[in-house]
């Protein structure tokens, strides 16, 4: 049986800063890519329209094309069977994610965090904390690191059961 790679995608630009843009990938991480880095690490003709995109003002027209980052304006007009086609400049999102690092100004969720500042209010080590909860201390570990993601009931049993706190969910 053949495997099936998990190719990232972009989900939602958060922000544009200059030449630097934040977005969400589908597999929950809001990474940063500096996009003068980028554009540093491919060779642009000095003819090519996608100088353009040196351009702060320029660089924010992108859009989200197919879950990949699009600009229109530095496209580029190729022949197709023929027929010429204007086609916008687009970087696919696995070389995007490659290129870029988690973005720690969005706090997506920052549960870590808030185990460990909780459990330190306790008094609690992670032994201790894992110990009532029915973990480990190296999960506890990982979820205060953000290397682990948490099942809400998990969740729920280190709050309710190993801080003896009550959990609260707000969506805003």
């Amino acid at each position: 049986m053949r495997k099936v790679a998990k190719l990232p995608r972009i989900l939602k630009i958060n922000r544009i800063d200059g030449l630097i843009i934040s977005v969400v990938f589908n597999n929950g991480d809001s990474r940063i890519i500096d996009f003068r880095e980028v554009l540093k690490s491919i060779d642009i003709p000095k003819d090519s329209n996608v100088r353009i995109l040196l351009d702060p003002k320029e660089f924010k027209k992108v859009k989200l094309n197919n879950n990949t980052l699009s600009w229109k304006k530095a496209g580029q007009v190729i022949t197709f069977k023929g027929k010429e086609r204007s086609v916008p400049f687009e970087i696919g999102p696995d070389v995007l994610y490659r290129l870029s690092k988690m973005d720690k100004e969005v706090s997506v969720l920052a549960i870590g965090q808030l185990v460990r500042e909780m459990r330190e209010k306790a008094g609690l080590t992670q032994g201790g904390l894992a110990e009532r909860s029915g973990t480990s201390r190296n999960y506890i570990s990982r979820i205060e690191n953000d290397k682990s993601g948490i099942e809400l009931s998990t969740l729920q049993k280190i709050v309710e059961t190993g801080l003896g706190r009550q959990l609260e969910i707000n969506i805003r």
